[in-house]
């Protein structure tokens, strides 16, 4: 079994996703905090801990303050942030201090579900030990993107495509791509890349606003599904 800390400073909240997570088979839920210092209590007290679902917002520290302090001490626990914080400085923040995904609230329980057995496929993949060829390695780094575009080319990273897409769905208008840059740390080049991976799959809508001079710019616009 794969055993779970659920983090939400809302009791409610952390019962209801405790639930969720004793429905998919292969999990079981450790233990229940709701607070920064209590979940760091129970990752020194519980005999084992795999996954701690970490919400941000708590009343005494942050959630991404909880993952460094557990990095801190070596505990290498894995993560995965359960949070309502949209702002992609959090999402890179949260990538860059090694949360494997970020799930954002409010869900249903097929995203967590998702979620969970992403990460079931991952641990056993990895479990496997012995060297990766490249394909092996692609596939470990993908094996987490779930909510991020099926069928990525090849060259095209999961994670920097779940970056953009989540950039564009939370703007409030249309984004260029410089603008994409600014807010999620790439290249521009790179935010054109995969700007247009979108638009091709048709997730995002392009649009041309003009000025007085020169050439359109071009801008980007999400497209929810129906």
């Amino acid at each position: 079994m794969i055993e779970v800390l659920v983090v939400d400073d809302d009791v409610r909240v952390a019962r209801v996703n405790a639930a969720y997570v004793g429905k998919v088979p292969g999990f079981h839920v450790a233990g229940e905090a709701h607070s920064a210092a209590e979940a760091l209590g129970l990752l020194e007290t519980l005999p084992r801990l795999d996954l701690v679902l970490l919400d941000h917002y708590l009343p005494d520290r942050t959630g991404l303050a909880v993952v460094q302090e557990m990095r801190r001490h070596g505990r290498q626990t894995d993560v995965i942030m359960v949070t309502a914080a949209r702002d992609v400085s959090t999402v890179q923040a949260a990538m860059r201090q090694g949360a494997l995904q970020y799930l954002v609230k409010p869900f249903a329980f097929a995203g967590l579900r998702a979620k969970l057995e992403a990460y079931a496929g991952l641990r056993r993949t990895l479990d496997g030990g012995g060297e990766a060829e490249q394909a092996e390695v692609d596939r470990i780094f993908g094996a987490l993107s779930a909510s991020a575009e099926p069928g990525l080319p090849k060259g095209h990273s999961p994670t920097t495509a779940e970056l953009v897409r989540q950039c564009l769905i939370r703007a409030d208008g249309a984004l260029s791509a410089q603008e994409i840059a600014e807010r999620t740390g790439v290249s521009r080049q790179t935010a054109q890349r995969y700007l247009k991976l979108l638009e091709r799959t048709g997730r995002a809508v392009l649009t041309l606003k003009y000025g007085d001079a020169g050439r359109p710019e071009h801008r980007y616009v999400w497209v929810p599904r129906t």
